[in-house]
């Protein structure tokens, strides 16, 4: 099948089982795909079981051998995906967040990896530094998972900021850090891939590195995001100003991978830039509808299919070869890191300001995990660990988004700030009463 095919037949089905999800379902969309998609996979492997000579399970894993899931995502559509986010980021509500969100997307990021990894080494065995690697895969909250939840559930403005900064900038950190570990884990990949081996474990190696990736990204998409709203406000023509957002996506994309910084980070702040700068100053309202409407559509139709294929993918995974009550440890493993990684930030900072109610509890059942953990576990190198690591990471991934995702909003009512004014109330409705008993 050529790239057109598995395009088409991805929508087609995006579609098909949009349809269905809001007709019987009636899920979130993200979320109702998923779950369709596992379910129809589910259902054709029992089929193919009861039926002997029933093929459509080997036809699916034909289709899904054709997809190479970490480029379609990684090298495809994160550039889209993470562009449209970052355009409804306002800076400053990301501004008064700054040190919460850099805490949690760095500090926060290598906490949860170090006890992920010391977790499942001591559960299983496995190497050390090869469980670490499955920490860096699946710390990062995943920003299609999370934006797609903030997009249906009512979040305080402040809690949404954190959640969203924080999905945003720390997969491009996460992905950082996964590539230095598994250049250690897998001596043969070298950092930066390719068997290059850029210095193995020098330190000075990986300091450099991480600053390349994670500084010299930021660096790029803050200068062509500039130029970007420079050039926008010089013309008043929406068709050409959405073309120029579509090409400061996907040409910082690019220009940051030829230059071996980061991408995500790159695009993040490269849509920043338009959504406030180049949205305030650079567009007239009618201009501003349209590339919003355009940015919109294209989240909608990429997170469809990502969605989708997220819920197929099962078929690729090896359940059978791999223990699986180690496999259920480690959703309970991961939610206790996330605990950490968000607490630590929360107790250094919480000397100099106050946190919205619940805001540990959200931020925890908040940090969805998605697409980038998947295609990060698929890219590893073949070895006798990554069935495990593929299991574990699907594992959590599904019960990420649909568990969490599904229980998003009774978590918000019960612990976010709405609560406290419930609580207060019947505290106010408790107290006369007891005053009437009295008299």
């Amino acid at each position: 099948m050529n790239i057109f095919d598995i395009a088409a037949v991805l929508v087609v089905l995006a579609a098909m089982f949009g349809y269905a999800n809001h007709l019987l379902l009636r899920f979130p969309p993200t979320i109702g795909l998923v779950v369709m998609g596992l379910a129809a996979s589910l259902a054709a492997m029992g089929i193919q079981w009861l039926v002997p000579g029933f093929t459509l399970v080997d036809d699916l894993r034909g289709f899904l051998a054709e997809i190479d899931f970490y480029d379609a995502l990684m090298n495809g559509m994160l550039a889209f995906i993470l562009f449209a986010g970052a355009l409804h980021v306002n800076f400053s509500d990301l501004k008064e967040e700054k040190w919460m969100v850099v805490l949690t997307a760095t500090a926060g990021l290598l906490l949860s990896t170090a006890i992920i990894g010391l977790g499942l080494s001591w559960a299983t065995g496995m190497p050390l530094i090869v469980a670490l690697v499955f920490g860096a895969l699946i710390s990062p909250t995943d920003p299609v998972a999370v934006l797609g939840m903030l997009k249906i559930i009512y979040v305080p403005k402040a809690l949404q900021t954190k959640i969203a900064g924080e999905s945003l900038f720390n997969d491009g950190v996460a992905v950082v850090v996964f590539i230095i570990l598994v250049a250690l884990a897998f001596p043969s990949v070298g950092i930066g891939g390719g068997g290059e081996g850029h210095g193995g474990a020098d330190p000075l190696v990986i300091a450099r590195l991480f600053a390349q990736e994670a500084l010299g990204g930021a660096a790029m998409g803050g200068i062509l995001g500039w130029i970007a709203c420079k050039l926008l406000a010089r013309v008043d023509e929406y068709v050409l100003e959405v073309l120029l957002t579509l090409a400061l996506a996907m040409g910082t994309y690019a220009l940051a991978h030829a230059l071996h910084t980061s991408g995500p980070i790159a695009v993040v702040v490269a849509g920043i830039f338009i959504g406030n700068s180049g949205f305030r100053y650079g567009m007239s309202e009618r201009t501003r509808t349209h590339v919003t409407d355009f940015w919109h559509l294209v989240d909608e139709i990429l997170n469809a299919a990502l969605f989708l294929l997220i819920g197929i993918e099962i078929l690729a995974i090896p359940f059978d070869r791999v223990p699986i009550e180690i496999v259920a440890l480690t959703i309970p493993l991961v939610l206790f890191a996330r605990t950490a990684a968000v607490g630590l930030p929360m107790l250094v900072l919480h000397k100099g300001r106050t946190f919205t109610r619940g805001t540990l509890p959200i931020l925890v059942w908040g940090g969805l995990r998605g697409g980038i953990s998947v295609a990060l576990a698929l890219s590893l190198p073949e070895s006798e660990y990554k069935p495990l690591i593929l299991a574990a990471t699907y594992t959590v991934v599904i019960f990420s988004i649909v568990v969490q995702g599904l229980s998003m909003g009774p978590v918000i009512r019960r612990f976010g700030p709405q609560a406290v004014e419930e609580e207060a109330e019947q505290d106010r409705l408790e107290a006369g009463e007891q005053a009437a008993a009295r008299h």
